[in-house]
């Protein structure tokens, strides 16, 4: 009886030291998104405005 008591006591210690563990840490630095984007949408506006008062004016172009 002695003998099954310690052979399970051991069993339990075995499964129990291989549990996984997980740690959730903070960053030691801070976080850095670089956002490389080209901005051209103002410019094709611009462009495209300046084309319609081109083509809407009476000058006869077309």
């Amino acid at each position: 009886m002695k003998r099954n008591a310690l052979l399970a006591l051991g069993v339990i210690v075995a499964l129990s030291a291989c549990t996984p563990k997980v740690e959730v840490a903070l960053a030691n630095e801070p976080i850095n998104i670089n956002l490389n984007v080209k901005i051209q949408h103002e410019i094709y506006i611009r462009v495209d405005k300046q084309l319609d008062e081109l083509f809407s004016d009476s000058s006869g172009l077309f």
